[in-house]
């Protein structure tokens, strides 16, 4: 189920609801009974599954691993 994110235009409050997609959207706040906007977020997701490559993906150990190279290389040289 989807987060969506609310901001109220009379008392300011900002909340995230887990709401179905086939639900109506929220217009009225529950604290103040203003008006609600709903509120365009990021949302990060990772593609799993056949079809999809690590290296699309930044992957920490292996930049660690050349760092270590270069430096054994560079030590050997010296």
């Amino acid at each position: 189920m989807p987060i969506y994110e609310y901001k109220c235009k009379g008392c300011g409050k900002q909340f995230e609801v887990w709401q179905k997609i086939t639900e109506e959207p929220l217009k009225v706040c529950k604290d103040c009974g203003g008006e609600l906007i709903k509120l365009i977020s990021e949302s990060g997701f990772i593609l799993k599954g056949t079809g999809w490559y690590v290296t699309d993906y930044a992957r920490k150990e292996k930049e660690k691993k050349e760092k270590q190279k270069k430096e054994k290389e560079s030590v050997e040289k010296n």
